[in-house]
């Protein structure tokens, strides 16, 4: 009777800790392409760290400053080059987040597109993820765009470009990409294009 009751007791124990080492490899396997994507981008491992450190820095003032910044307003950084974007019909807040932004190290451009005068309701951030989705699917199966080379947000139906563009050809795919995804407004594109 024991032996009946120890068998599958070792069979779930067995299982457990075969998926939790199976999620170890899961996690290394998705450091691991995280890393690989960086070193792919055009602006390599060395500018990728760098961009996430400027991105953690703004937001970490935006929550320091205490009030709503953080979140109403946005941070995507790339080459030093800082995209804010969002809706707020507070135009004090938007002039602070620029002014946060400025204080770190590192920033080279600020990139004000937060929408001044409407806030974004629950319906609008999801339709908003929506085409953010719709769009970075789209530029993946494009065998003629390098995506990882892209940043995408949207803001009530604006699409807001930043990255680098192998050339002016690409950059066009993008942004005719953007324009016929449903529901979307307008398309606004900072992206440099390669030299």
């Amino acid at each position: 009777m024991n032996r009946l009751f120890t068998a599958p007791v070792l069979l779930i124990t067995s299982l457990l800790a075969m998926s939790s080492i199976l999620s170890g490899c899961t996690a290394v396997v998705g450091a691991g392409a995280t890393v690989g994507v960086a070193a792919v981008q055009e602006r390599g491992l060395k500018g990728r760290a760098s961009d996430l450190k400027i991105e953690a820095l703004v937001l970490e003032k935006f929550v320091k400053a205490g009030f709503k910044v953080a979140a109403t307003i946005g941070a995507e950084v790339y080459e030093g080059r800082v995209l804010l974007t969002g809706a707020s019909k507070d135009t004090k807040i938007t002039d602070q987040a620029v002014k946060l932004t400025w204080q770190v190290d590192g920033v080279k451009e600020v990139l004000n597109e937060i929408q001044i005068g409407a806030e974004s309701g629950i319906s609008d951030i999801a339709q908003d993820s929506w085409i953010t989705a719709q769009l970075k699917s789209k530029m993946t199966f494009d065998q003629e765009i390098l995506s990882i080379n892209y940043v995408v947000e949207t803001v009530n139906r604006t699409v807001y470009l930043i990255g680098i563009g192998q050339n002016k050809a690409e950059l066009d795919r993008v942004k005719q990409h953007a324009a016929q995804v449903k529901f979307v407004r307008n398309v606004i594109s900072h992206v440099r294009v390669k030299t």
